[in-house]
């Protein structure tokens, strides 16, 4: 089958999803793009070959019937933008953060819910080269229990990436690199350690001209019974981004900046397990997490009438932690999953009952 898929906002993520759908081309048709900068559509749509230029997406979504709805706009209009699809029987294929808090979050699964439809987050470094045999290894208990990991982003923006007005706020991005950066180290060691039990944070605001952190460092407890540090910095010169397990048979350990190939992990088997290694090695394949990697595999649970990845119930878990991360920072307590609700601050935003640096 061959879908007619639009884009909302052409900055630059949206060349991403473009290269993305031109890469599987003989599946998906880029039949529009929408945004509020005339000029910028129509070259972006020149660009990469799309039909028709709109600047009001529910018109663009009405006239073209889309079946899905790519969303590369500022955070804080994903969620109207997501159920505007929904409600129109597009699929929405919206940029992380889905949404700047569980309420939001809830809302759009409720419309889900009402329409029949799923919304897909894009966390395409849950996709790359790797991570796939992990999971398999994973799954045929050949590792043992995961025991301990270490997720970090750790990156730099200047003050002149902050000059960007909807950026570092809690109103328009949600929060700092706890939401908007290092959602996607956080989203790979989630997909692999499954669910979390509860969390321990700090968050500080160490020197950019923000409202939100720069800086935030958590201790969490899985399920499963292991123990992860989650840091994320946007205040790191030697920028990396690095998920590690140690199992009881072999660490598996990721380095990359902003996407990898097989070549970014390192698998190191327990001393009394030197035969895994042959396992690790029998999988030769080198596709780089991307977008074009996670449509694959979208567009496959589709066409096999499956749910596809990332589902809201995926992000819902990872937008708990951060609200929980916040939580704990702000407020000094330990903090479960799924303790957030209705009546909780930090359900309806991450900021809460507030930063400890507002305090004069």
């Amino acid at each position: 089958m061959r879908y007619r898929t639009t884009i909302i906002g052409t900055g630059a993520i949206a060349h991403a999803h473009a290269d993305a759908v031109a890469a599987h081309a003989e599946r998906f048709e880029l039949v529009a793009v929408c945004d509020l900068d005339a000029e910028r559509g129509r070259e972006f749509a020149d660009r990469h070959r799309a039909s028709a230029v709109f600047d009001d997406a529910e018109r663009m979504i009405a006239e073209t019937r889309p079946d899905f709805v790519q969303i590369c706009t500022p955070p804080g209009s994903h969620v109207p933008l997501m159920i505007a699809a929904l409600r129109a029987g597009a699929v929405p294929i919206v940029e992380k953060p889905p949404a700047l808090s569980l309420a939001e979050l809830d809302e759009v699964i409720a419309v889900e819910r009402e329409t029949g439809l799923a919304a897909i987050g894009v966390f395409q470094q849950r996709f790359g080269s790797g991570a796939d045999t992990l999971a398999a290894m994973m799954a045929d208990g050949v590792l043992g229990r995961p025991l301990v990991a270490t997720c970090e982003t750790l990156w730099y923006r200047d003050a002149d990436y902050f000059a960007v007005p909807w950026r570092g706020t809690w109103q328009s991005e949600g929060g700092g690199p706890t939401m908007g950066h290092g959602i996607h180290q956080l989203s790979t060691l989630l997909g692999l350690l499954g669910p979390w039990s509860d969390v321990r944070a700090v968050a500080r605001r160490q020197s950019r001209p923000t409202e939100t952190e720069d800086v935030s460092a958590a201790l969490v407890t899985f399920a499963s019974g292991a123990v992860a540090t989650v840091v994320n910095s946007l205040v790191s010169p030697r920028e990396t981004s690095r998920v590690r397990i140690d199992f009881e048979h072999a660490t598996a350990e990721l380095e990359h900046l902003y996407g990898y190939t097989r070549d970014a992990w390192r698998f190191t088997p327990a001393p009394d397990s030197p035969h895994l290694a042959e396992r690790w090695a029998a999988d030769t394949t080198h596709h780089e997490s991307s977008h074009t990697a996670q449509f694959a595999d979208v567009l496959d649970a589709l066409d096999a009438g499956r749910p596809a990845p990332v589902t809201m119930a995926d992000a819902r878990e990872l937008l708990d932690l951060a609200a929980a991360t916040y939580k704990s920072a702000f407020t000094g307590a330990t903090v479960a999953a799924g303790e957030i609700g209705p009546g909780d601050p930090f359900y309806t935003s991450m900021r809460g009952t507030g930063a400890p640096w507002e305090t004069p």
